[in-house]
């Protein structure tokens, strides 16, 4: 019995073991690996030695890299209001049981699965000066936008194919969330002589504000953390003169090559696991605190003396 009693604890262990292992060798071994390299001067292939906090007084002594702080940050803001509320008016429009409903779904989607470089091609052939989007304006007498030529229309056109690639993925995540929604609150409001936007606003929102948050915090980091699309829109030098540059691509740049600056290029990637964990920190409270405050206005009426759930006075 003893023998079993120590095999029984040590079962969950074992179930463990590979899940653990391959956590620990793929992702807390270079994050620690990469903790200790951004206080050291490491390049490629020499492995440096302690520096402390130069790396860092040097970042906040480096024109390119409050470009490159500048654009994530503008990506955050502009890109995650779209990727919070166009899936879930999608998800609204696909959710209805009409006839080729099914196209529509997998047309959407199709954007996620497709590879991020066919899809960046193809938005760069159309945003080209002699691009589809470009002869449009022509037949329009607006003349040709040079929208890979531009830092912020080259920033803009980033932004949009980031959102319109994501669409889809949110998306599902939406039909999740609503199919749980219960039809008689919508019929209950609907009676009520709710409109359609008075039932969205009242009924659906409240109902999928958790995954809002979810879909929040995702697109957030997504979106601080982009590379692909601006890399491949603007090219390795971050657009005109840099102004393009991400930081990412910065990280990427810096820490890459036969001569890269490890260590800097680590006290990059620090700086962006910060400030990716305080957007997901700051997401998850705000939802806590709207929570809490509906939470208390549902309650006011009966702290105040209103009717309570057996019919009497509190």
């Amino acid at each position: 019995m003893k023998r079993v009693r120590t095999h029984r604890a040590a079962s969950p262990w074992l179930f463990l073991l590979p899940g653990l292992g391959t956590v620990a060798a793929f992702n807390l071994y270079p994050f620690l690996t990469t903790l200790h390299k951004a206080f050291t001067d490491a390049r490629t292939l020499t492995p440096g030695s302690w520096v402390g906090l130069r790396n860092f007084r040097e970042l906040l002594q480096d024109e390119q890299f409050w470009v490159a702080l500048r654009n994530s940050g503008l990506y955050v803001v502009l890109v995650v209001p779209f990727t919070v509320l166009l899936p879930l008016l999608l998800a609204l429009l696909v959710q209805k049981r009409i006839p080729g409903v099914a196209f529509f779904r997998s047309a959407f989607y199709t954007p996620v699965v497709a590879s991020v470089v066919v899809v960046a091609l193809i938005w760069e052939w159309m945003l080209d000066d002699r691009g589809l989007v470009n002869a449009v304006l022509r037949v329009l007498g607006a003349g040709p936008v040079s929208f890979l030529g531009d830092e912020w229309l080259l920033l803009f056109s980033a932004m949009a194919l980031t959102v319109w690639k994501g669409l889809g993925y949110y998306m599902i995540i939406y039909l999740a969330a609503l199919a749980n929604v219960p039809r008689e609150l919508h019929e209950a409001a609907a009676v009520d002589g709710a409109g359609a936007l008075r039932r969205f606003t009242a009924v659906t929102v409240p109902a999928v504000r958790s995954t809002m948050v979810l879909v929040g915090a995702l697109s957030s980091v997504a979106a601080f953390k982009v590379f692909s699309e601006v890399y491949l829109l603007a090219g390795p030098t971050g657009g005109p003169a840099g102004q393009d540059t991400t930081l990412v691509m910065l990280l990427q740049r810096t820490g890459t090559g036969l001569n890269g600056r490890v260590g800097y290029s680590s006290a990059i990637s620090l700086i962006v696991f910060a400030v990716a964990l305080v957007l997901m920190l700051l997401v998850l409270r705000a939802d806590r605190r709207d929570g809490q405050d509906s939470q208390d206005g549902q309650d006011l009426p009966h702290r105040q003396g209103g009717p309570d759930p057996k019919g009497g006075r509190a």
